[in-house]
């Protein structure tokens, strides 16, 4: 059983940068890793995962070329660096740990993660 803690939100005007960290109570090496957001009015969508290894990372189109997802598992952590943030990135952002099915992440399957953090708010001010 796994718990996680996101931390790092805040505002930041458009273009800025912001570094989101999920820090796990046990060592994630087994899991696949996943940043989602959830935009008011909006469903929660996926963002970025990455997996065990760290050799294969997914990211939305939305975001591809402006987020980048690392891990570090001696800190049992993994990090989200968000730049060149527009208004539409505003959002609370969850970490979510997902097993792997076979040798595969569940990508942005939110059902395949069994466990989510409480939530980090990053809002984006034209």
């Amino acid at each position: 059983q796994v718990q996680l803690v996101e931390s790092g939100g805040g505002s930041v005007q458009a273009g800025g940068s912001l570094r989101l960290s999920c820090v796990a109570s046990v060592y994630i090496y087994n899991n696949c890793m996943g940043w989602f957001r959830r935009a008011p009015g909006k469903e929660r969508e996926g963002v970025a995962v990455i997996s065990p290894r760290g050799d294969s990372i997914l990211y939305a189109d939305s975001v591809k070329g402006r987020f980048t997802m690392s891990q570090d598992n001696a800190a049992k952590a993994v990090y989200l660096q968000m730049n060149s943030l527009k208004p539409e990135d505003t959002a609370m952002y969850y970490c979510a740990a997902a097993g792997l099915a076979g040798n595969y992440c569940p990508t942005f399957r939110i059902g395949g993660y069994h466990a989510w953090g409480q939530g980090t708010q990053v809002t984006v001010s034209s």
